[in-house]
């Protein structure tokens, strides 16, 4: 039977809506957490709540100095982890034409550089472990371009992309890379327009709890993918097989997807 007791797992946003769900979920199983955000404050609290007894690094894990405070923390513990779970990201509602340079390159960063680069990282000490996982957490819009995210969908796609190919590059090892790709949530990264905008187009967006309570089964489970949500699942195999049938639907949709850009 599968159980994450006395696994040591690393959660990055950890203080997001995702995060603080999944951290409870992680904590009632009996895992050991090494939670990191950059939100000290919400991290602490979230702590709090949990019985102060995991660890907290608050850190920019865009930036070096972050990073290198996440590992050599991992590293001075006497059980290390054998589990990374990447939670944290940013995202963006907006026309490309409103994005300034700086806006550009912190959206590639912090979707995108940084799960790359931590996943480096961590690969000496998960390496170490007789069995471990890299779970990068990425998002329906990885696989479907969709008006007005043109590049938070790219730094998905490039997520998605990038599990996929270290999975091979490391499936001679004891480490597995795997994806997990929520749809639309009920989180503070979406802001009104968004959540109006789903529910003029009748999309479901799922709770921090159920997209929470989908990821914890995920990591007793095979398979290196899992998408949440119909019929967005549905989406993601037309779009790689028939991609003009899901321009046609968004060609219908656009004009109400641009009352909210």
């Amino acid at each position: 039977m599968f159980t994450l007791k006395e696994n040591t797992i690393v959660l990055t946003g950890a203080a997001g809506g995702i995060g603080q769900a999944v951290a409870g979920l992680l904590d009632k199983q009996g895992a050991s957490l090494i939670l990191t955000d950059i939100n000290a404050t919400q991290l602490d609290q979230l702590n709090e709540t949990l019985g102060n007894k995991h660890y907290t690094v608050e850190a920019d894990l865009s930036s070096v100095s972050g990073r290198q405070k996440l590992i050599q923390t991992c590293q001075e513990l006497m059980r290390q982890p054998s589990i990374v779970i990447n939670i944290a990201g940013i995202n963006r509602f907006a026309k490309i034409t409103d994005y300034t340079d700086d806006q550009l390159d912190t959206l590639i960063r912090v979707n995108l550089t940084s799960q790359i680069a931590l996943s480096r990282d961590f690969l000496p000490l998960l390496r170490k472990q007789p069995k471990a996982s890299i779970i990068n957490v990425g998002s329906v819009l990885g696989s479907i371009g969709m008006p007005g995210y043109s590049v938070y969908c790219a730094t998905k796609f490039g997520l998605r992309g990038f599990s996929e190919s270290l999975a091979r590059e490391l499936s001679d090892t004891a480490v597995d890379v795997r994806y997990f790709a929520p749809r639309a949530t009920q989180t503070a990264l979406n802001d009104n327009r968004v959540n109006e905008m789903n529910e003029a187009l009748g999309n479901t967006m799922d709770s921090p709890e159920l997209v929470a309570s989908e990821l914890v089964s995920f990591l007793g489970k095979k398979g290196r993918t899992a998408y949440l949500g119909w019929p967005e699942k549905l989406f993601v195999r037309i779009n790689s097989l028939f991609p003009a049938l899901v321009d046609q639907s968004f060609r219908k949709q656009l004009a109400v997807i641009k009352r909210y850009l």
